[in-house]
């Protein structure tokens, strides 16, 4: 790809993919053009090996999966992206042209077309802008000197100050955002863009050399700064630079000075000012209180940690409920302002909250009001918050990363605590689990007790999880005895209709009448059902029973009366008949003589017959409870083909659900809304069973009822989500703030 010196090549492409913008010279449009040219050309062989690279990575992942769902995901993406090969390299190089034609634009114009910083809030959006400035910083450290001399050149090109970072066309910043909004063509989770990120790192971002040094030797024989020699400067840090204190600042020439040191301090994945970026929109949206008095003197972090510590042991000490509730942000303030200047009389300068300590304090019993928002209300959850507030607010005072991190052992107790709390003791599902009230119990007491610091939390997380895990097997293991419960009922019932079905068709031949009709209809068809339960339709067993059948039709000769006497009377007991009993009923059918110490106790044939009716019929269950709560409300059953099209809809997609899904059974009457989880359904009966978090049995209901249920909006499918609950009210926050103040909730307004 070498450029002969002092010649230019028309490597600019087809008139379609021209280049234009009104702000180029034409030495400028023509010379940018052809380095477009020269990037497409060179990225169209290392893209290719990138894309193969990731479907092998794709397809061992696949092989490693412990799960089967695991293994399909991955082999579903993998197939998708070898059909849309071509539409992905499409989209790269669309992307690639796309920041070519953006050379000279303002810096406000690119600012709006990238994306909105409050976007790194999500947690997606998070891990990708990580991934992406790791591998530009990798980049920028490897071929910084390239990437300098390119910088000049094209501001040259543009009358611009040097570009940097995605404003660079063909940086490796740039490069890789191409990358990873081409990915977005594909529907694929975000750790398989992620994936596919890496593979473009190591075989395209990493190889960038030889096309900066082709790039720049074109430019330079054209007479675009020829004499530049390239040397190693501080680079700009956009907006954390910004942000950084001064100290910091104060280090870049040193940074500068030693390459080493700058390429490892700029691989390190710094975390996200979302903190900052909150306080940023409170300050937009505050319309209450401000600072104190301008003569007040700040806290330091020593006194608000004792003033916290006071009031929080002045509400342990206090029994009554409303020390247990959640305390707004105007709340906070004031018990914390009572608690800085305790006993200090009026001439004493007071102590207030700095900027940032009220920031945080307004900020942190916001989130906890959209965390209660996401809780059922008046249940155990809301004591649990109220008394874990002020320990948490401790922690989040003294350390930044309660916001920034999210995987803050503080931050990710909370979560787990109101998850706990709102799916196991408020989720509806009878007495709360004792254990875990008495394992929350202690941890926010311990949480109360001990001084806040990140090992105390990891402890408290550490240990809640496996107090959940516990719960967590405990309810697979009594949701696997229900759901073998129901396969057993299920084969039962086949086993049941088979054996009816072989007695009706020799009824049609033999109908028989009075008490042998009754036995075989109530009786010896169970015998029937559960001989082929145990032993099969090919089994001797069965076959012996069917004879006996036969036999007592008078369809078959009785070679030994004794004997079938025996296998009647034998069977009859198996199905929970008394041995007398069966030994008068096998006798009167077969017209054998009672013994004489019976006399005139001998039961009648019609007694006999009544006795078989009322006796209990395998797999009947006298006196069983109501099979779903949904039931008393719901509409008759009725034969598939009378659903409706609506219906006949949701009922072809319910038999491609898989086990576990989850659905939500809203009361008519209250509203409330009840989880209950798809554990099994039976595409040949269509009877599904539904059972509660802890595994237990909950709603029996057919696929076609289900589908009736869901069309009238009595049942609805629940919607997967990627989110934690602390998630959803880390967005639920950040959406408040960006509202302006008047269309802002009346309780969010401060």
């Amino acid at each position: 790809m070498d450029v002969e010196q002092g010649r230019r090549q028309p490597l600019a492409s087809g008139r379609n993919d021209r280049l234009d913008n009104e702000r180029w010279s034409p030495r400028a449009r023509r010379l940018i053009e052809e380095t477009h040219a020269l990037c497409n050309s060179w990225l169209e062989a290392p893209l290719r090996s990138c894309l193969t690279d990731a479907e092998q990575q794709l397809y061992i992942l696949a092989e490693r999966s412990h799960s089967h769902l695991d293994q399909q995901l991955h082999m579903g993406v993998r197939q998708q992206l070898q059909l849309h090969r071509a539409q992905f390299e499409q989209s790269f190089f669309t992307a690639v042209r796309r920041r070519f034609g953006r050379l000279g634009a303002a810096p406000e114009d690119v600012a709006s077309a990238q994306q909105h910083p409050l976007a790194l809030l999500d947690q997606t959006e998070h891990e990708q802008a990580a991934a992406l400035e790791k591998a530009g910083a990798r980049s920028e450290a490897r071929h910084g000197s390239l990437l300098f001399e390119l910088s000049y050149r094209f501001a040259v090109l543009v009358s611009q100050p040097p570009l940097e970072g995605d404003a660079l066309p063909l940086g490796p910043q740039a490069l890789a955002r191409a990358f990873l909004e081409a990915s977005h063509t594909l529907d694929m989770p975000v750790r398989h863009r992620l994936l596919m990120l890496e593979s473009f790192d190591s075989l395209v971002i990493r190889h960038l050399a030889t096309l900066y040094e082709t790039v720049n030797q074109h430019l330079s024989c054209d007479g675009i700064l020829p004499q530049l020699r390239a040397f190693r400067v501080a680079r700009n840090g956009g907006e954390r630079n910004r942000a950084a204190p001064p100290a910091a600042a104060s280090r870049e020439p040193e940074r500068a000075a030693a390459p080493d040191h700058a390429a490892a301090t700029t691989q390190r994945s710094e975390p996200i000012a979302v903190l900052e970026t909150l306080r940023d929109l409170l300050a937009q949206q505050r319309s209450g209180y401000g600072v104190g008095p301008a003569g007040d003197r700040p806290a330091t972090a020593e006194e608000l940690q004792l003033a916290l510590g006071a009031l929080q042991q002045h509400l342990t000490d206090m029994t009554h409920q409303a020390t247990r509730e959640l305390r707004s942000a105007q709340r906070l303030r004031e018990e914390l302002m009572m608690q800085l200047n305790a006993g200090k009389s009026a001439e004493v300068q007071r102590t207030q909250l700095s900027s940032e300590q009220g920031d945080t304090v307004e900020l942190f019993a916001m989130l906890f009001e959209q965390v209660a928002q996401q809780l059922q209300q008046g249940g155990n959850a809301h004591t649990l918050l109220g008394d874990l507030q002020l320990p948490l607010l401790r922690m989040a005072v003294s350390d930044r990363g309660f916001f920034d991190h999210h995987e803050h052992p503080a931050r990710r107790l909370l979560g787990t605590v109101a998850e706990a709390a709102n799916d196991w003791l408020d989720g509806g599902e009878g007495d709360p689990d004792r254990s875990l009230a008495a394992k929350l119990s202690q941890l926010v007491e311990r949480a109360r007790r001990e001084p806040p610091s990140a090992g105390l939390y990891t402890s408290l997380l550490a240990d809640i999880e496996h107090h959940l895990s516990m719960l967590h097997r405990k309810a697979q293991v009594a949701e696997r005895r229900q759901v073998e419960a129901m396969q057993g009922r299920e084969r039962l019932e086949q086993a049941r209709r088979q054996a009816a079905q072989l007695i009706a068709d020799r009824f049609e031949a033999s109908p028989p009448r009075g008490l042998l009709r009754t036995l075989l209809e109530r009786a010896w068809s169970d015998v029937l059902a559960l001989t082929l339960l145990r032993n099969g339709e090919d089994s001797e067993v069965f076959a012996v029973r069917l004879r006996i059948t036969d036999q007592l039709l008078g369809r078959l000769p009785v070679d030994d009366r004794e004997q079938l006497l025996f296998e009647v009377e034998t069977g009859l007991q198996q199905i929970g008949m008394h041995a007398d009993e069966a030994s008068q009923v096998a006798q009167r059918l077969l017209g054998t003589p009672e013994p004489a110490s019976l006399g005139e106790n001998t039961p009648t044939a019609t007694g006999l017959a009544l006795k078989l009716k009322q006796h209990q019929r395998l797999g009947e269950h006298q006196g069983a409870e109501p099979t779903a709560a949904i039931s008393a409300t719901a509409t008759p059953v009725l034969p598939a083909h009378h659903l409706t099209p609506q219906e006949q809809r949701i009922h072809d997609h319910l038999l491609k659900l898989p086990f576990g899904s989850w659905f939500e059974f809203i009361d008519p009457a209250s509203g409330r809304i009840t989880p209950r989880k798809l554990a099994w359904f039976s595409p040949i009966s269509g009877n599904s069973l539904f059972v509660t978090r802890r595994g237990l049995r909950s709603e029996e209901i057919s696929l076609e009822q289900l589908a009736r249920e869901i069309a009238c909006g009595r049942v609805r499918e629940a919607p997967p989500s990627r989110d934690s609950l602390l998630d959803r009210a880390m967005h639920a926050l950040t959406g408040n703030l960006r509202q302006p103040p008047a269309t802002r909730p009346e309780g969010d307004r401060r």
